[in-house]
């Protein structure tokens, strides 16, 4: 992949789009015309697990931010044109993750033409997020995001930052971002586990306070990245 080759006069249009798409998720309700993404990817990693977290945020969004969403959401794989019909993206799991040179030409073409990515760590996908990432954007590397950033204080306060959902390794929960020209283009949750939290009550039996934590980032996640 040659990351000189992007143009923005190329992507002009699709940021166009994407504009176009966020504003529609704050229209009047309706009929809903914006949906969620998740994002399908190569490595064997289960890109498919949390199958009722973005339909429940989705609806809680909704509830309480104004938002008309669709409760179904797109699978899009990582290569394809149809990311750009969806300002906002979302990618968790628990293992491998691999991204094809046009893969993550694609990737970084949608998310400096304005889309968001959401990357939710499952459990075991940081090492294999990062060297990913890394590939899409080889200039840039994760950073951990201070409490004060916008994304901890929009229609919900998280003055400690990002809540801790899951316990896996007695690690403390951490917000990290990738920053392209002082706008976030990624934002990754890890040690949190936000879409397990987001699931259908039964699936991880949390406590509905530990839910109503998960679904409140999750609304700030979406708030942040729709009216930047």
């Amino acid at each position: 992949m040659n990351i000189n080759s992007f143009s923005l006069s190329k992507t002009a249009p699709l940021a166009v789009l994407l504009i176009f798409l966020f504003a529609t998720a704050f229209a009047p309700l309706g009929k809903p015309s914006t949906k969620l993404a998740l994002l399908k990817y190569s490595g064997g990693g289960d890109w498919y697990s949390n199958p009722t977290a973005l339909p429940n945020l989705a609806e809680f969004c909704n509830d309480n931010l104004g938002t008309n969403l669709h409760k179904e959401y797109a699978t899009v794989e990582v290569g394809s044109a149809e990311l750009f019909n969806h300002p906002w993206a979302h990618m968790t799991g628990h293992g491998n993750v691999v991204f094809s040179d046009t893969e993550a030409e694609n990737l970084r073409n949608y998310l400096l033409a304005g889309g968001f990515l959401h990357v939710d760590d499952n459990y075991g996908m940081d090492k294999f997020i990062r060297p990913a990432m890394k590939k899409v954007f080889p200039e840039l590397d994760f950073i951990e995001l201070p409490f004060t950033h916008e994304i901890y204080s929009q229609r919900f306060q998280f003055k400690n930052g990002l809540p801790k959902i899951h316990e896996h390794d007695g690690k403390a929960a951490q917000g990290f971002g990738l920053i392209w020209e002082d706008r976030l283009v990624c934002f990754y949750s890890f040690e949190s586990d936000l879409g397990d939290g987001w699931e259908d009550r039964d699936v991880h039996k949390d406590p509905e306070e530990v839910r109503q934590k998960a679904l409140k980032m999750g609304a700030n996640i979406i708030q942040y990245a729709f009216q930047r």
